[in-house]
C-alpha cells in the first residue's frame, strides 16, 4: 500500500470560496514538506549508504585534516578515521564516496598548482578500520591531457574511478580507472579507444556522473553532435555490462534542442537519469527501452544547477530541486499526476540526497555558505 507521505503529495483539498455572492473552487496548494536539521560536526558535503546505514562525507575548513566521514546507523553516529597522506589530501572536499556496507571508495579534491587546477586523491578502506588515501604518480590523474574525475564507484566485481580524458582523435574521452590490486593502493587509467566511451570528430562523449546497477556501470551527461553547421547537444546515458567490459551509449529521447543528463540512480533492472531539456527539468527511465517521462512540472533547470539522484519510492519518483532559493520536492511518475511540495527548514542549492529506510536525507545551503543536513520521514 502507497504509504502516507506520498498519498498526501498527491492529493488535492478543494475550498469553497464565496466573494461578493460568487463561490469558486480551488485547489489547495499541497502541505510543505517539514525537514528536521541533523545535528553534525562538521559541515556535509555528499552522502552515500548501503542498507540502513547513512555515510556523511564533511568538510571540516578549520580541522588539520579537512575531509571526515561520518557513519549514521539510526541514532548512531560514529566517525570513519581519515588518515591523509599526500599535501592535498589534507584539503580535500570530498566529490564522491562509495559504500556497499563493507568496502569504501572516495574521490577527493584540491584546488592547487599555479593554475589552481584540481590535484585529485584517491581513498580506499572499510568502515571498521579507516579510510586512507593513497597518492598517486601525477600522470595518473594530471597532466596536458588530464580532464576531470566526478564518481567512485563499486560493483560486486570490482570498484572503479569515473572521469574523462583527452582523446587521441576529438575533445575529451570519457575515463575509466581500475585499481592494479585489491587494497586499492595504485590505479590505472584503461583506454577508452575503440569503445563507446571514446569521441569521433562527428559525436562528442560527454559523461560526467556515475553509479552502479548490479554489476554494470552506468553513466550519464550528454553527447554532442557535429556536422558542417550543426552542434546538436542530447543527454545520453553510457552502461557497462560487468565493471569496465561491454559499453554501450544510448541518446536519451525526446532530447529537446539542447539537454544533459545531470544524474541518475538505479533500483532493480530500472534506472532513473534526471537533468533537463531546454531549461526545463527532464527526468528518463531506462527499463529496457529508454522514455522520457511525461507531465514533469515545468521547473528550470540551469546549466550550472546541481541535481540530487533521482529517488524511486517504489515506481514513486522523488526529485528534489532549488526553485530560486527554495527548495522544492516534487514526486509523480510516467503521465501524472505530479505534485510539487514546497520545504519548511532547508533553503538555497540543493547537493545532495538519499534515501535510507524510510528516511530522506538532504544536503542544501546558501550558495555562498556552509550546508546542512536535513530528515524527513516517508511514512
Amino acid at each position: 500500500m502507497r504509504n502516507r507521505w506520498m498519498g498526501s503529495v498527491a492529493a488535492l483539498v478543494v475550498t469553497a470560496l464565496v466573494v461578493g455572492g460568487c463561490s469558486e473552487d480551488k485547489a489547495a496548494a499541497p502541505e510543505p514538506v517539514a525537514w528536521t536539521k541533523v545535528e553534525l560536526p562538521a559541515e556535509p558535503v555528499v552522502l552515500s549508504g548501503s542498507g540502513e546505514q547513512l555515510l556523511v562525507g564533511m568538510r571540516d575548513r578549520s580541522a588539520k585534516v579537512v575531509p571526515r566521514l561520518l557513519l549514521l546507523d539510526g541514532e548512531r553516529q560514529q566517525e570513519i578515521k581519515v588518515a591523509a597522506k599526500s599535501p592535498y589530501a589534507f584539503e580535500a572536499i570530498w566529490y564522491s564516496i562509495a559504500y556497499d556496507g563493507r568496502r569504501l571508495v572516495a574521490l577527493g579534491g584540491a584546488a592547487g598548482g599555479a593554475h589552481s587546477n584540481t590535484r585529485w586523491t584517491v581513498w580506499t578502506g572499510t568502515t571498521t578500520t579507516a579510510l586512507t588515501e593513497h597518492p598517486q604518480e601525477f600522470n595518473t590523474f594530471g597532466g596536458q591531457t588530464a580532464g576531470a574525475l566526478y564518481s567512485a564507484v563499486i560493483t560486486p566485481t570490482g570498484q572503479a574511478l569515473l572521469g574523462s580524458w583527452g582523446s587521441s582523435t576529438s575533445g575529451l574521452d570519457a575515463a575509466v580507472w581500475l585499481p592494479t590490486d585489491a587494497t586499492g593502493t595504485k590505479w590505472t587509467r584503461q583506454d577508452s579507444a575503440g569503445t563507446a566511451l571514446s569521441s569521433t570528430p562527428s559525436l562528442l562523449v560527454g559523461p560526467s556522473f556515475g553509479t552502479t546497477s548490479g554489476k554494470a556501470i552506468v553513466q550519464t551527461g550528454s553527447q554532442v553532435r557535429l556536422a558542417p553547421n550543426v552542434v546538436q547537444q542530447e543527454a545520453a546515458v553510457w552502461q557497462s555490462t560487468d565493471l569496465n567490459q561491454g559499453w554501450n551509449r544510448v541518446a536519451l529521447p525526446e532530447p529537446g534542442n539542447r539537454s544533459q543528463g545531470v544524474t541518475a540512480a538505479c533500483a532493480a533492472t530500472r534506472c532513473t537519469v534526471s537533468g533537463y531539456a531546454d531549461g526545463k527539468l527532464a527526468i528518463w527511465q531506462l527499463d529496457g527501452a529508454a522514455k522520457r517521462l511525461r507531465n514533469v512540472p515545468d521547473i528550470t533547470i540551469g546549466d550550472k544547477d546541481k541535481l540530487p539522484p533521482p529517488i524511486d519510492d517504489n515506481g514513486q519518483l522523488i526529485q528534489i530541486v532549488a526553485d530560486g532559493n527554495h527548495v522544492k520536492v516534487v514526486s509523480g511518475q510516467d503521465g501524472g499526476p505530479w505534485t510539487v511540495r514546497d520545504s519548511t527548514g532547508p533553503a538555497g542549492t540543493v547537493k545532495d540526497a538519499r534515501l535510507i529506510g524510510r528516511t530522506l536525507y538532504l544536503v542544501a545551503g546558501p550558495a555562498d555558505g556552509p550546508a546542512a543536513l536535513w530528515k524527513t520521514d516517508l511514512s
